[in-house]
């Protein structure tokens, strides 16, 4: 599918173009309370965002991604095409949340990848849950990278989100983000 540059499904702005770096987060059906959600609808600010990642880093819902079958799932999602449809720079599945840093390659937009990450998983999820419906929420949290100092502070947010949310000390500790894989070189 062609890149649309900036675009919406309905609920919120999306901004796809060929080569742009974007920072994603999407998260479980169960992963905000309902006044949480009605918080973040009346927040029309930058906090909003610190205030979403409060929420999800409180571990609310089933967690289903505190399984190690099915983060490993989420995982393999999305590291199965990388390289092909986009260059996976980060990524940390939380327990009811996944944050990941992308450059989609070619015509591969964002959405597409995204939505191929969560058909294929919330397939497998389920079926290791032994569960049907809803696994993902519908959209996702997207960000392009300005420049080299928002990428990094993209990645120290992505590699630091398990040791912020008390999970572990180190983030090269989470077995379920690309931070482990500095300390097997």
């Amino acid at each position: 599918m062609t890149p649309k540059g900036w675009h919406s499904r309905g609920y919120l702005p999306h901004y796809d173009s060929p080569e742009t770096l974007q920072f994603l987060t999407f998260r479980l059906c169960d992963s905000l309370p309902e006044q949480a959600i009605e918080k973040l609808r009346l927040i029309a600010s930058p906090i909003a965002d610190a205030d979403r990642d409060a929420f999800l880093d409180a571990g609310e819902g089933n967690c289903w991604l505190r399984d190690p079958a099915i983060a490993g799932i989420v995982q393999d999602a999305l590291l199965h095409f990388d390289g092909e449809r986009y260059g996976l720079i980060a990524w940390t599945v939380m327990p009811n949340h996944v944050h990941v840093l992308i450059e989609p390659i070619g015509a591969h937009t964002t959405g597409d990848i995204v939505g191929s990450w969560k058909r294929f998983s919330a397939r497998m999820a389920n079926r290791q849950l032994g569960r049907s419906g809803a696994f993902w929420q519908d959209d996702y949290w997207d960000t392009y990278i300005r420049n080299e100092r928002h990428l990094e502070s993209t990645i120290a947010y992505i590699e630091n989100n398990p040791v912020k949310a008390g999970l572990v000390t180190e983030p090269a500790d989470w077995p379920w983000g690309h931070a482990r894989l500095r300390r097997q070189k």
